[in-house]
């Protein structure tokens, strides 16, 4: 967030946040409090029973606690279906995506 990219930031800038629990958690929360200091969107993806980001975001999608080894693999579900809704929302193909064929040969 340093630098260049905190510099992007406006009232028209979505940031999303995976701010689930973990060693890194504090820092993670710090990033969005620069962030909304600068009027961003904020949406995070949090750990269930987490009632501290709500205070601190616009949004928050919720996933259920587990080991921090496993975060990633639960984390991604909702990531992916967030990501195909927005595709959908714009109109795009998502079932075709551009340049899809330049790097997956079909046989």
């Amino acid at each position: 967030m340093k630098h260049g990219p905190i510099a992007l930031l406006d009232e028209n800038m979505p940031v999303l946040a995976i701010a689930t629990k973990c060693k890194i958690y504090d820092k993670v929360m710090s990033n969005i409090a620069e962030a909304k200091a600068r009027d961003a969107i904020i949406i995070a993806l949090a750990t269930e029973g987490d009632e501290e980001i709500k205070k601190k975001t616009d949004y928050v999608f919720y996933v259920p606690e587990t080991l921090e080894i496993l975060a990633p693999l639960l984390n991604v579900i909702p990531l992916q279906l967030l990501a195909y809704h927005i595709a959908v929302r714009r109109g795009c193909d998502v079932d075709q995506p551009r340049n899809l064929a330049k790097s997956v040969t079909v046989e």
